[in-house]
């Protein structure tokens, strides 16, 4: 065979393992124009994933997608190979991962082998969490093994019509399901879009943990007339963040704790607004998510509204979210900063005041007990004699909110560094981002926190 002709042998070859695909074409959507490098094409005709690498707003990433139509996009040896030889490069390199799911399952031809074969793609996803960002697109099918592999990103973004299962056949795989039970942070209309807000989300995020994060010019939303405790989170979040720059996720799950990504005076930062009883659901929610940002050095921003933890499940239950939520702010390193906007009775109190820096709106409640149980503890003498007892006791809640309970009275015990005016909290969060911008701190050596 002559060079010339190896040469075109060689581009047949290339062309027959681009043929045209939905796996393709969502790798095309992800990357910067004419950047997608395969990798692995000739490892395996039946492999069942596309690999490789590109660029996104210019910073390397690499990706995976199940190609539902080889073999069913079925998980076989070499199709884990080559995914985990992504993982590899990405680890070796800093740069984050995009999976895309879409396969009708294992490979079961190939036996035990298999299960070896899922071990070794989630061991290394393992070793990869904290260190790059991993977010996965569930573009079609996900079940069995997949669904553990998927659950386990940092961000989860679904297309509606796709579906996530674990084990049992006849649940509810849907992407509305996975939402409600905060497995899918986001669900999109389609594959394509759920690839592109992919990628929207990986322009937000640093590279790795030792990158910073992307900044921008960050142009303020229009100001509101008013701002005041009473306010939705995406009223507040918009008063607050820059621009179109919000992207809540896991808004289907666990209501009275949103969570979002969102940039501030051009810096991307995590944002929290607790707003309601926290309950064990929430906690975990808000409690991920802050380890989610700390892990990348992202700040996080929380607004606290919370009357405190509810009384459901076991007793326990919430005495263990609590610990939970109070963990894990207590434990990141990452600039923290928390604005106190209305109630913050107990446990709450103390949860959210592990930041670097608390501050309170005027209208803020921040006390160990309820006003109105504070009143039945410490000024039970004045309700004696009352003609209306309920009338009395409501007066004196108001008046102990206004006194002990409030944000001077923090202020004083030195528990919040200023008080603000609703509408000054963006400026005050971009002095106050700006000025943890190069903090660093320094650890007890071991393993990790428990």
């Amino acid at each position: 065979m002559t060079y010339q002709s190896k040469l075109e042998q060689l581009e047949q070859n290339k062309t027959a393992c681009r043929k045209p695909s939905p796996a393709r074409e969502r790798l095309t959507a992800l990357f910067d124009e004419g950047t997608f490098v395969e990798l692995d094409a000739f490892l395996a005709e039946d492999a069942g994933v596309i690999t490789g690498c590109g660029s996104i707003e210019g910073d390397m990433v690499y990706a995976f997608s199940q190609d539902v139509t080889t073999l069913g996009g079925a998980v076989s040896k070499a199709h884990a190979d080559k995914i985990a030889r992504i993982y590899d490069l990405a680890v070796k390199n800093g740069a984050p991962v995009v999976a895309i799911y879409d396969s009708n399952g294992a490979k079961l031809t190939e036996g035990p082998e298999i299960l070896a074969s899922y071990g070794k793609i989630l061991s290394a996803s393992a070793n990869l969490s904290g260190v790059v960002p991993q977010i996965a697109v569930v573009a079609g099918s996900c079940a069995g093994l997949g669904a553990v592999m998927a659950a386990g990103s940092d961000v989860v973004v679904m297309a509606k019509d796709a579906s996530l299962c674990f084990a049992d056949a006849q649940e509810d795989d849907s992407a509305e399901a996975a939402m409600a039970a905060g497995v899918a942070d986001l669900v999109c209309e389609d594959a394509l879009e759920a690839v592109r807000k992919a990628r929207d989300i990986i322009t937000m995020l640093p590279l790795n943990n030792l990158s910073e994060a992307p900044v921008w010019e960050g142009t303020a939303a229009p100001a509101p007339a008013s701002l005041d405790n009473t306010a939705s989170a995406e009223e507040l979040l918009a008063a607050v963040c820059d621009a179109d720059s919000v992207l809540e996720l896991k808004a289907g799950y666990a209501k009275s704790a949103c969570t979002a990504l969102a940039s501030i005076g051009g810096s991307t930062v995590g944002v929290i607004y607790a707003n309601g009883r926290m309950g064990a659901k929430s906690g975990a929610k808000l409690a991920g998510f802050v380890r989610f940002c700390d892990s990348f050095n992202l700040p996080v921003v929380t607004f606290v509204n919370v009357e405190g933890f509810c009384a459901c499940g076991a007793k326990t239950e919430s005495a263990r979210a609590a610990a939970k939520l109070a963990h894990a702010y207590a434990d990141a390193t990452c600039p923290k900063v928390t604005v106190y906007t209305g109630s913050a009775i107990g446990a709450a109190a103390v949860a959210f005041a592990g930041a670097d820096l608390c501050f309170a709106w005027p209208t803020a409640v921040i006390s160990a007990l309820a006003p109105e149980t504070a009143v039945e503890f410490f000024w039970h003498d004045k309700l004696k004699g009352a003609d209306d007892a309920a009338k009395r006791r409501s007066e004196l809640a108001e008046e102990y909110a206004e006194t002990e309970a409030s944000p001077y009275a923090a202020a004083k015990a030195g528990m919040v560094a200023d008080i603000v005016a609703p509408l000054n909290t963006r400026s005050a969060l971009i002095v106050a981002l700006e000025m943890l911008a190069s903090k660093r701190v320094t650890r007890l050596p071991k393993k990790h926190t428990n």
